[in-house]
């Protein structure tokens, strides 16, 4: 059986519906984050910065969307290039993103909303701020380098196996890794790290992760990552990867619902996109690249009538153009500095 996301419309405008409160550690924290005394500052170096900028080509009075404001890099580079007559709503799911981009608030006034929300509901968040048209959106997807490396979120098969089987983006859902693991059912668990992971062992892991929790629950990263790399054969692992990466992703996945969201969060924002204005996604796996490189292509296409009409009847035209032939990926230098980087894909495209 599956489990139960918690329905995410979590929108938190900075200083207009978010309401500090104290969490059971003491610390404060906006709109439902918990965020330990302890947990790690939030640090995320932002990918492919100069080239999104410069995919952006930002006018310093138009209005710009960051979709996934993580540890804020990204938003700062766009903030800075606005005048007092431009704005910037940054946008994440994750509490602690939104504290770390206070200092945005601090720096910058007015010019800068931050938004505690999925992208995915862009449309709602957009309608709620009374914006119409904005000049354009950036979206960097999956998980950030701070959730990765901060050991209590549970996203990381490479830390200390003690970690808690978490893996929630937000900490206000209900659905968590442990809840995957141990609740799903054999076949349900084999299709979730087959399709979400692309693992070609899906079927024995799956095996695995049944056998070993019928003797007691699987409650730790630890404990998961020995189970998976018991079932995938060493020779088949590639150097420098480690066998539990690709069943890790798939459970983070379902877990976060995060391939749902691509594709209402493109076309709400090609829908609200001003004429020249331009949306860049960041991917990282051919799961999200492929869904981006669907809806844009769809965005761009124009007739879509049986080619043996001898007119158009269908009146599509296009929405967008696109932007390079090819995806643009990191250089040798930004590689070197991030080797997170190295999966990194750049799309984008001009509303027309």
């Amino acid at each position: 059986m599956g489990g139960k996301r918690k329905s995410e419309n979590l929108t938190a405008v900075d200083d207009f519906t978010a309401h500090p409160r104290q969490t059971d550690s003491g610390s404060t924290a906006t709109g439902g984050a918990r965020i330990s005394e302890q947990a790690p500052v939030f640090v995320h170096l932002p990918v492919m910065l100069s080239e999104c900028i410069d995919a952006l080509r930002i006018s310093p009075d138009g209005i710009y969307v960051d979709g996934t404001a993580g540890g804020g890099g990204h938003s700062e580079a766009i903030a800075k290039r606005l005048t007092g007559k431009g704005r910037l709503v940054s946008v994440d799911r994750d509490g602690d993103a939104i504290e770390a981009c206070r200092r945005l608030t601090d720096a910058y006034g007015d010019r800068v909303t931050l938004v505690r929300d999925n992208y995915r509901n862009l449309a709602s968040i957009l309608s709620g701020l009374g914006i119409e048209k904005i000049n354009g959106a950036l979206f960097d997807l999956g998980v950030s380098s701070h959730q990765i490396d901060s050991k209590e979120r549970g996203f990381s098969y490479s830390h200390d196996g003690d970690a808690p089987l978490d893996m929630r983006m937000s900490r206000d859902d209900v659905l968590t890794a442990y809840d995957v693991v141990n609740g799903y059912d054999k076949e349900t668990l084999r299709r979730i790290i087959s399709e979400y992971g692309e693992e070609r062992f899906a079927g024995r892991i799956a095996d695995r992760i049944a056998e070993a929790r019928e003797r007691s629950p699987i409650r730790t990263t630890g404990e998961l990552s020995a189970i998976v790399t018991s079932a995938v054969p060493a020779a088949t692992v590639p150097s420098g990867s480690h066998p539990a990466k690709r069943t890790f992703q798939a459970i983070r996945i379902e877990v976060n619902g995060e391939l749902d969201g691509i594709e209402p969060a493109l076309r709400a924002a090609a829908d609200a996109m001003a004429p020249g204005g331009r949306i860049a996604v960041i991917t990282f796996h051919s799961l999200e690249d492929r869904i981006v490189k669907r809806v844009f292509s769809e965005l761009a296409r124009g007739c879509i009538c049986p080619p043996d009409f001898p007119v158009c009847v269908c009146g599509r035209t296009p929405s967008v153009r696109l932007i390079g032939k090819k995806p643009a990926t990191a250089g040798e230098d930004e590689l070197s500095a991030n080797p997170r980087a190295r999966s990194a894909k750049l799309r984008v495209a001009e509303k027309l």
